[in-house]
């Protein structure tokens, strides 16, 4: 992926090394898991049908995570970080060019770089639940970790595939701006788990979909696309589907407590993106067939 000498947004928040979070492991009540413990608490979430928060919890103890966050005064300018703040620029330009084409203002979100776990508007924010969007407070929370567990546990890198994960989350600002999250969250709290489950799986799909819009417009005005960049992208969809991941965790798949997707809609939309570049080939909530 051609990135090198882009702009790089400013709008990135390190939180990294703060006296809550640490750096590289879960620290709850003076202890501390790994990445490995993080897998460990993502496979026994699958498993067991509980949140990452909570076996994280209970491995370490259970303690009660500080609420403290010293927040340094500008992010550090390691490759890592360079690339993470240029994708975020992009994502920038991309959509606050197709706001503008329908008169409407993109509202620029703000990126949260930590480590272990961070306060956020949406509660205490986990490394275990893997980089999300809290509608809130209009920001993205990543630890960069998540990137070493792609490789690790999935077998998937490349920097166009970490591109894809940050896009997708601004995917879901996008909905937030276009009140598409709100109207999703309200719906479901009439539903029952199923029928909100394959709801929220429409709002994933479509966040997949942004993602690809916004690289079919980066590329076409950067050229930032490589050869192999936009399989290494299918590779991240493919392996992060919720079949894939709850046949590796449990031998077996639930339909019914899908959230994202499975692979192959998860591939589906994100190629509906990225081969059109329209935002209307993203209404998942209308289509028929995911």
């Amino acid at each position: 992926m051609r990135w090198e000498g882009n702009r790089e947004s400013d709008n990135v928040e390190d939180r990294r090394g703060d006296s809550s979070g640490g750096g590289g492991g879960f620290r709850f009540g003076g202890g501390s898991l790994g990445i490995g413990g993080v897998i460990v608490a993502l496979v026994l979430s699958y498993v067991l049908g509980v949140s990452p928060s909570t076996i994280l919890g209970l491995m370490s103890g259970g303690g009660a995570p500080q609420q403290q966050v010293q927040t340094r005064t500008a992010p550090a300018n390691d490759e890592t970080t360079r690339f993470v703040r240029t994708v975020l620029a992009d994502t920038e330009d991309v959509w606050g060019n197709l706001f503008r084409q329908q008169g409407e203002e993109y509202a620029r979100p703000t990126l949260v770089l930590f480590s272990g776990r961070t306060p956020t508007a949406c509660g205490t924010g986990q490394s275990a639940t893997g980089p999300f969007y809290c509608p809130p407070d209009r920001k993205v929370y990543i630890d960069l970790d998540f990137f070493k567990l792609m490789q690790q546990r999935f077998h998937v890198s490349g920097e166009f595939a970490e591109a894809y994960v940050i896009a997708h989350e601004i995917g879901h600002h996008v909905q937030n701006l276009m009140g598409l999250s709100d109207k999703v969250h309200n719906a479901q709290q009439r539903m029952g788990e199923a029928e909100a489950n394959a709801l929220s799986v429409r709002l994933e799909l479509q966040a997949d979909c942004f993602a690809g819009v916004w690289a079919f417009h980066a590329n076409r005005s950067r050229q930032i696309l490589e050869q192999g960049d936009v399989e290494t992208a299918l590779s991240a969809a493919t392996a992060i589907g919720d079949d894939a991941l709850q046949r590796q965790a449990q031998g077996h798949v639930v339909p019914d407590s899908f959230t994202h997707g499975t692979s192959a809609q998860r591939v589906r939309w994100f190629r509906k993106g990225i081969d059109s570049g329209e935002i209307a080939q993203c209404d998942t909530f209308s289509a028929r067939q995911l």
